[in-house]
């Protein structure tokens, strides 16, 4: 923010006027928007408005307020300039506290020290994006020139403020990545057409054959195996062979798990096909990568299947008992609402899972040669967004419920009916 300002020396003029007033007579002409001399609050807000200097705490009135002198309605230029060479001691008192090696300029680690002292845990990609909307000249450090004139017309008075900026900053940016549903459609189509809503499809046409053919074989398989001396199966039988089922299934197909989250985030033409997608991620990162958040896949994948297909039956089963006359078919819409409210159930119990694995994935491609551990990534989406912050995205995964449910209840009972499960 106000790199032109830093940047900006009127030839001629320089060498006869302290280069730092010259730029504030500058800044001062152009906040004053109707030239009488004098910045009201009105204009100042305007002005950090559309530099985007605002950080939403009332800047326009702590800088009013801390400048107006002698509390008249506007600030002269001689007020404007006091402020900002009052408030340039404060902002040097706070680079140097933050510099803690005293080598003039500022580091990611320097940042994340500073934050950590506040109890507020950040990856080194967020300090490194911190110090990049200060950086002015590209070497990934924060001199005191670009300091300075990044917080000139900034109210924090101190490093402790400074930090609670960044925090703020910080999780707000978190947020602003966490599209609303109408949001990401819009996002998706601007950046790639319609075509882009489908991305990463094929993969996942591909892989749900092998995954539901594994899971219900396996499922049905399982529960054999648990059911004693042919024993009516239990809901813990169930949940345990849909657990298992599930686990298993997961584990044949997860690196297609890894495709579908990298073709579904990559840009427009950066893959050409699957083929094309695995072959560049082999080469770029080697074999890892494909399993990059399998362990909270696994983890998520052990309540999600078991209460998924447990739940299910159970429903159906009841009902085939206690309102079907002389019928073992309960019709498509009662096995629609079964399926539909098993499927909730499961994605709700196992979502903050799903969720961490997704974010291990996308880190993998966001931030290479860096290895975040699942219980680090647990922490700092804990830290960063709270309890809510594990159930970022639900609500698409609930509004897909719905068609997926329709298609993959009514393969479970042809299937199973055609091989002679039931």
């Amino acid at each position: 923010m106000l790199r032109w300002l830093r940047g900006f020396v009127l030839p001629g003029v320089a060498c006869q006027k302290d280069e730092d007033d010259l730029r504030y007579e500058i800044l001062f002409q152009d906040l004053d928007s109707d030239g009488d001399g004098l910045v009201d609050i009105v204009e100042l807000q305007e002005g950090l408005k559309n530099w985007g200097l605002s950080s939403g705490q009332n800047s326009e009135k702590h800088i009013f307020e801390a400048g107006n002198t002698n509390d008249d309605s506007g600030l002269d230029f001689e007020e404007f300039m006091q402020y900002l060479k009052d408030h340039e001691i404060k902002m040097r008192l706070a680079f140097n506290s933050l510099d803690k090696n005293n080598d003039g300029i500022i580091e990611t680690s320097e940042i994340i020290a500073a934050l950590k002292s506040l109890g507020v845990n950040i990856s080194e990609a967020q300090a490194k994006k911190i110090l990049q909307s200060i950086d002015s000249d590209g070497t990934m450090t924060i001199d005191w020139d670009e300091w300075k004139y990044y917080f000139l017309l900034h109210p924090a008075k101190n490093i402790d403020e400074i930090a609670h900026f960044w925090k703020c900053s910080t999780v707000h940016s978190l947020k602003s990545r966490r599209l609303r549903l109408i949001g990401g459609f819009e996002q998706m189509v601007k950046e790639g057409g319609i075509h882009s809503l489908w991305r990463g499809n094929g993969v996942n046409v591909f892989k749900i054959a092998p995954e539901t053919t594994l899971k219900i074989g396996a499922y049905e398989q399982y529960k054999k195996w648990l059911s004693f001396d042919d024993a009516k199966v239990g809901i813990t039988e169930r949940f345990v062979s849909g657990s298992l089922a599930g686990a298993t299934a997961q584990t044949c197909i997860y690196p297609m798990e890894v495709l579908k989250t990298r073709m579904i985030l990559g840009e427009t033409g950066q893959y050409s096909g699957i083929i094309d997608c695995g072959k560049k991620l082999l080469k770029q990162e080697g074999v890892r990568t494909f399993f990059k958040g399998y362990i909270p896949n696994f983890l998520g994948i052990l309540p999600y299947a078991g209460i998924d297909l447990a739940v299910y039956e159970l429903l159906k089963n009841y009902w085939l008992e206690h309102y079907a006359t002389n019928s073992v078919d309960p019709g498509i819409i009662i096995l629609l609402g079964c399926s539909a409210l098993s499927h909730t159930c499961g994605q709700i119990a196992s979502f903050p899972l799903n969720l961490v694995r997704t974010r291990m994935q996308v880190q993998a491609l966001e931030e290479k040669g860096t290895t975040t551990s699942m219980i680090d990534l647990i922490q700092e989406i804990h830290n960063n967004e709270g309890k809510k912050g594990f159930f970022r995205g639900l609500t698409p995964n609930i509004i897909k419920v719905l068609p997926a449910v329709i298609i993959s209840c009514a393969a479970y009972e042809k299937v199973t009916q055609h091989m002679g499960l039931i």
